[in-house]
């Protein structure tokens, strides 16, 4: 069983890495093998919108998103972690998610065989909006659909903002933690 953790928070060891910490932890301790690539530490470049990995299935831009296409090809589950700007992902993030359409390409233009996986959402934002998470998840809906994997659910903290106050919240540790070892228990089980 391999979980690979996107962390896509520019803020290091802020509170979305520190979720994602436990949930790898969780994982691990269920017996997964674990992996973390953080976004801001990969040099990758923006969608160019040429059209190659539609004909090729394979992105024209040569960096290191290679490196992510071979890790998302390999894990069983895919955690996506980013702290909510302006209601969605942050721009790390989507840079990653729109490099992603080689794969897209691969599934539905070139229509070559997929592995399933699961995806699992990990989301902190500052303020208590009621829909604050909710253009976030639908895009990560969609790049989940995009790699293969099958939504199993999110951990979604409002009210979040200080760097480290996660650490304060009664329950939020603790239930990356519970998250990640049901992920790696039951790969193909909504955990939400």
């Amino acid at each position: 069983m391999r979980v690979l953790g996107l962390s896509c928070s520019p803020r290091r060891q802020g509170n979305t890495d520190l979720l994602l910490n436990e949930l790898l932890g969780g994982a691990e301790d269920q017996g997964a093998v674990t992996e973390r690539l953080d976004a801001c530490d990969l040099h990758i470049a923006p969608c160019r919108g040429c059209g190659v990995c539609g004909r090729t299935g394979r992105c024209a831009i040569k960096d290191e998103m290679h490196q992510v296409y071979d890790r998302i090809n390999t894990a069983h589950v895919i955690v996506l972690a980013s702290p909510v700007y302006f209601y969605n992902v942050t721009a790390q993030c989507k840079i990653l998610i729109d490099r992603c359409q080689a794969l897209w390409s691969r599934k539905y233009v070139l229509k070559e065989k997929t592995t399933e996986k699961q995806g699992f959402f990990l989301s902190v934002g500052a303020t208590r909006g009621k829909k604050m998470f909710d253009c976030a998840a639908l895009t990560v809906r969609y790049f989940f659909d995009a790699i293969s994997a099958t939504y199993s659910g999110h951990l979604f903290f409002r009210e979040i903002d200080e760097k480290g106050a996660i650490r304060n919240h009664p329950t939020a540790l603790k239930e990356a933690y519970g998250a990640g070892m049901n992920l790696a228990a039951n790969p193909t089980q909504k955990n939400t």
